[in-house]
């Protein structure tokens, strides 16, 4: 029996560890999800001997771990920002999947029986394999394109993310639907299977929708004395939102990412604090949900499953993905050529397959190891192959913009809420930036723009306009305009420019 304190102890460690990892893997390129997926295999069962076999534990956190960066991805979307792509977006999140499941399944079929005859895999195997790694994943999407920064043209990135974070479902629903068929043996209930699928689906909307709705009218309804309360009751609704619907039936996972949407596109109470509080909860999730499927895995297994799984995924990479996205997005014709093969390269597998791969083991079908293991090589394959590439493809295709790199604020912790529109920036003065005069009213700031604050060594105070600067000065410029701000540097003969908008 393990102690509560090595528990936490070895917890702590691997933590650590992969968020160290995670630093130096953002640095040179390599997806900080990989990374937390190694650490839990290294220190797994074939690793350094840390033993974690119990199914049923893996697919408990995965599930929690799961509706909560959902729930995460959703409040962060923006309405105004999916708006022009929900047409595209809802069919490669249901029609799509289907696709890629179907043409999947079937080479999984076909290859076991032309090469790896010995596999022995029935067609039911077949489609449930794919099924469980036919969506892109969230977190993966989620978290590679918003850590590589990359600023995607065409709504690509709204269109990517919109894709991600609402066609966990209909995997899940596929899943459902063969892991049900093997299970009921020479009675398959298709037709029941099926009327559960859309009946989840429709409850799972609706659940999330009016969720959603009710959980801003709470929050905004609640007066609490301690601030410190609102993130976690944010939280605490998102989780009820969750749990709640599958009691009615539905799916949980659409119903969270839309109650997500929902509330994070409302005004409600310490809105900017929750949500905070929420980006940084659902890093956490990621990590402890990769470090718990990479040591749920054993790694020597993976070696008698690496060729039919390196085939696969070569295949789902180069054909499937591509052929999917191709025929699901025809019908959009202002879509260009280039932004349809950046789609079909951003086709990330990540966590999520390896949970709906659990439900297999959690059932105890037959083959269900064997679907495991290949799922857990395809997912690393993906995060090795695209995840890397995703700044290289898009400056292949040009359907990125270079960013501007701009500096993390230093001295002032200053936000506003986000229905203030407003841009900040952090100026250092130079002797350069004082030729134009010393006292404030002197400098060439543009209209629109105030200093609302002077850091001068240690100490910090509000200026008026003769306030006299002095080498070494920090300025807290506010605007309403970005243009503003860019030219005040431009001004000041500052070329790195370094503030934070709000726009």
């Amino acid at each position: 029996m393990i102690s509560t304190e090595l528990l936490l102890l070895t917890g702590s460690v691997l933590f650590f560890i992969s968020m160290l990892l995670g630093k130096a893997g953002h640095r040179f390129g390599v997806p900080v999800l990989l990374l937390f997926l190694l650490v839990g295999m290294v220190f797994g069962s074939d690793g350094f001997g840390l033993l974690f076999e119990n199914v049923q534990t893996a697919q408990i956190i995965g599930t929690i771990c799961l509706s909560i960066i959902l729930f995460s991805g959703g409040l962060d979307t923006k309405f105004r920002e999916i708006r022009p792509v929900i047409g595209p977006g809802v069919v490669l999140a249901t029609l799509g999947v289907l696709i890629t499941a179907l043409l999947t399944g079937f080479f999984i079929w076909w290859l076991s029986g032309f090469m790896f005859a010995g596999m022995g895999i029935s067609l039911l195997t077949a489609m449930l394999l794919a099924s469980t790694f036919s969506s892109t994943d969230s977190a993966s999407v989620f978290g590679i394109l918003r850590s590589k920064g990359l600023v995607l043209k065409n709504n690509l990135r709204p269109l990517l993310e919109l894709e991600s974070g609402s066609n966990d479902p209909m995997a899940y629903m596929l899943t459902i639907l063969f892991l049900g068929i093997i299970q009921s043996g020479n009675n398959p209930q298709i037709g029941h299977v099926l009327l559960t699928i859309v009946i989840q689906l429709v409850v799972g909307a609706a659940s999330g929708y009016l969720g959603g709705k009710a959980a801003v009218s709470i929050i905004n309804r609640i007066r609490m004395e301690n601030a410190s309360l609102y993130p976690i009751l944010l939280l605490i609704l998102g989780i009820f939102v969750f749990s709640a619907t599958f009691f009615l039936h539905g799916n949980g996972y659409l119903a969270v990412y839309i109650a997500g949407l929902v509330i994070g596109n409302s005004r409600f109470t310490h809105k900017r604090t929750s949500m905070k509080f929420m980006d940084g909860f659902a890093w956490m999730s990621q990590i402890l949900l990769f470090l718990t499927l990479g040591l749920l895995v054993n790694p020597v297994e993976l070696i008698d499953v690496l060729i039919p799984a390196l085939i696969v995924s070569f295949f789902l990479i180069f054909v499937g993905r591509p052929l999917t996205v191709f025929l699901t997005l025809a019908p959009f014709r202002k879509i260009r050529f280039k932004d349809k093969l950046y789609v079909s390269w951003v086709g990330l597998r990540g966590a999520v397959p390896i949970i709906f791969a659990i439900l297999p083991l959690a059932a105890g079908i037959p083959d269900a190891r064997w679907i495991f293991n290949m799922v857990f090589v395809i997912t690393l394959v993906s995060l090795l192959v695209q995840g890397t590439s995703l700044p290289l493809v898009a400056k292949w295709l040009k359907v990125a913009t270079k960013p501007l790199r701009y500096k993390a604020f230093e001295d002032f912790d200053v936000e506003f809420a986000e229905e203030i529109k407003s841009a900040m920036t952090e100026i250092l003065i130079t002797e350069e930036a004082l030729r134009s005069g010393k006292n404030l009213i002197e400098m060439p700031f543009p209209d629109k723009t105030l200093v609302v604050m002077v850091k001068r060594g240690e100490r910090y105070f509000v200026p008026t306009g003769q306030t006299e600067l002095h080498a070494g000065d920090k300025l807290l410029v506010i605007s309403d305009d970005e243009e503003a701000l860019k030219e005040t540097y431009r001004n000041i003969g500052i070329s790195e420019f370094n503030y934070q908008r709000n726009l």
